[in-house]
């Protein structure tokens, strides 16, 4: 067995240096000289811990979602359809207008367009879950799924274009006053 010398980086911090450079610039943006600058590590080590530019895409795209990405997660465990769709679109203004601004799940790199299909997914359950206990009226919950999704994205957008925290906020309580509604009682 190969005796190396010890690694002398914390992956952690390299992943989380990764991810605001791509949120910023994006994966093609970012060039694996960028992210040696910017994190102190040579070339040959963030290959021998990632195995390439894109598995630390990957690694740092899964710690934006466990982090400022999070929102998405806390909202679905909201008791009501209406209470995921607030935290949704509020969560969105915070998380888009903090240090880095926008959102790193708003690309076009590879896989991120499954990533958004699959939160629209998560949220049509939920909200089909709404649907079958009578919360919420009968409606097309992949349609208000993907509405709730584009006023997400479209509040990063407007972040990464200088809006404001307060701004957004305010257009997701626009947002907001387009909710189909409860059902009606029987």
């Amino acid at each position: 067995m190969a005796v190396g010398r010890p690694r002398q980086f914390d992956p952690e911090q390299v992943e989380d240096v990764a991810m605001k450079l791509f949120w910023v610039h994006g994966f093609d943006g970012v060039s694996i000289s960028d992210l040696t600058a910017a994190t102190g590590v040579n070339r040959r080590s963030i290959y021998a811990e990632f195995g390439s530019k894109e598995e630390l895409f990957e690694r740092a795209l899964q710690r934006y979602v466990a982090g400022p990405g999070g929102y998405v997660a806390v909202a679905l465990t909201r008791p009501t359809a209406r209470e995921v769709a607030e935290a949704m679109v509020h969560g969105a203004a915070d998380a888009t207008t903090g240090e880095q601004r926008g959102c790193l799940l708003t690309g076009n790199e590879e896989g991120l367009a499954g990533r958004r299909c699959a939160d629209v997914q998560d949220i049509a359950r939920r909200f089909d879950a709404a649907v079958a206990t009578g919360e919420l009226a009968d409606v097309d919950t992949t349609l208000l799924a993907r509405w709730i999704s584009a006023v997400c994205q479209g509040i990063s957008v407007q972040a990464r274009s200088g809006a404001s925290r307060a701004e957004l906020h305010a257009v997701a309580d626009l947002a907001l006053a387009g909710w189909p509604g409860t059902a009606p009682r029987t």
